[in-house]
């Protein structure tokens, strides 16, 4: 390889429109590599803007950045995913995919009779929360969101 194949992290930033940021985070969590140069200075095989391209389009089906490290540790030797991979990876994820629009689906209609009800407090609504069973269970925030469509919140996203 020569040293023109390789990208600085400014340059990879420019190309990928990821914040060189978010992109040592992605290398720390072991989603893409570099090498070092002497003096310390990242450098990055152009093969990376492909697996940035893979992140960026499982983070928009809604994968977890540790779902989307699972899926690239399965490629040999840590390589950049082909098309053929992308088909095999979605295959797996339209289950989840279909659950969550099930579960968009539900919450569309059940914002539509709650809002339409005027009461506008999960506290007091009869349909959702009759005599504040979710108070009494010590349930707090969004206790009546589908499974499907809760972040989790123990990893941050760049």
């Amino acid at each position: 390889m020569r040293a023109t194949d390789l990208l600085t992290i400014g340059e990879l930033a420019q190309r990928s429109g990821f914040a060189p940021s978010a992109l040592r985070y992605y290398e720390d969590l072991g989603l893409i590599a570099s090498t070092r140069t002497p003096s310390g200075r990242r450098r990055f095989e152009r093969n990376v803007l492909r697996r940035l391209a893979f992140v960026r389009a499982a983070r928009n089906v809604g994968l977890s950045l540790e779902e989307i490290g699972a899926a690239l540790r399965t490629l040999p030797d840590g390589r950049t995913p082909t098309r053929a991979d992308w088909t095999r990876l979605s295959r797996a994820w339209q289950a989840r995919l279909d659950e969550q629009i099930a579960a968009l689906q539900a919450l569309r209609e059940g914002l539509g009779s709650c809002i339409g009800c005027g009461c506008l407090s999960l506290r007091r609504c009869a349909l959702s929360n009759p005599r504040d069973l979710a108070g009494a269970a010590g349930a707090t925030g969004a206790a009546y969101l589908p499974r499907a469509l809760r972040v989790p919140t123990s990893t941050p996203s760049p």
